[in-house]
């Protein structure tokens, strides 16, 4: 898994969320859609050997206070830490819980979204006073890095509960040899702008629908790569 650091949390508004109710973590809640919990992340896109795009590699940072509420609901033995088998018990809720919203993966193929499959496992550490995440997606279908397409890879809540935040464009990369033949920018939308643009389908309901969008991708933060 990814072994390069990233740096402290701090509380962005600009990106997307996870979420905690009735004891159970990372379960998206019926909450008003502004953040709650914030994550600092690093995303890496590996290409295989094939040519096609193999998995992504995601590193979260959690928020001293979710992190925490964590702690206590997870430290069933109350030492005030979480022993091995308890941050594997995190990893195993959040891996259950996240499957019907890919993991927050946001993928296009010329357009189409691609799902992703299931991790093997979400690994989990506690460090600081902060919850780690570390664990890879693989796309469901083939995204081919061949001449012609265009892709896109973002992670995104479309509840807008949690604010992933990538805290420099460092933290958002691609790696593999047919990257190399292909173009790619890391997109921060404005939210103003994005708002502007798309004010006759961006109304009060969009923003207080607590099931979410897949407008809510509009504002987030991506590689997009052309072929």
């Amino acid at each position: 898994m990814l072994t390069k650091p990233i740096g402290r949390m701090r509380k962005s508004t600009t990106a997307y969320a996870l979420a905690l109710t009735g004891g159970l973590l990372l379960v998206p809640a019926a909450a008003s859609a502004h953040p709650h919990i914030f994550v600092e992340a690093r995303l890496e896109v590996l290409a295989g050997a094939d040519g096609n795009v193999q998995e992504l590699r995601n590193v979260w940072r959690f928020d001293e206070v979710f992190s925490s509420s964590v702690l206590m609901d997870f430290d069933k033995n109350t030492n005030l830490k979480l022993d091995p088998d308890e941050l594997k018990e995190v990893g195993k809720t959040v891996r259950e819980s996240l499957a019907d919203y890919d993991y927050y993966t946001n993928l296009t193929l010329n357009g189409k979204t691609i799902k992703v499959a299931k991790p093997d496992v979400i690994n989990v550490d506690y460090r600081d006073g902060q919850l780690l995440m570390f664990f890879a997606v693989k796309p469901s279908e083939p995204m081919p890095l061949a001449k012609g397409n265009k892709l896109s890879f973002g992670i995104y809540d479309s509840t807008l509960y949690t604010s992933i935040d990538f805290p420099s464009d460092n933290e958002l990369v691609t790696e593999g040899n047919a990257f190399k033949s292909c173009t790619q920018k890391v997109v921060r939308p404005n939210p103003d702008e994005v708002i502007a643009e798309n004010r006759s389908t961006l109304t009060d309901a969009f923003f207080n629908d607590p099931t979410g969008t897949t407008m809510s991708k509009l504002f987030a933060t991506r590689i997009d790569v052309e072929c």
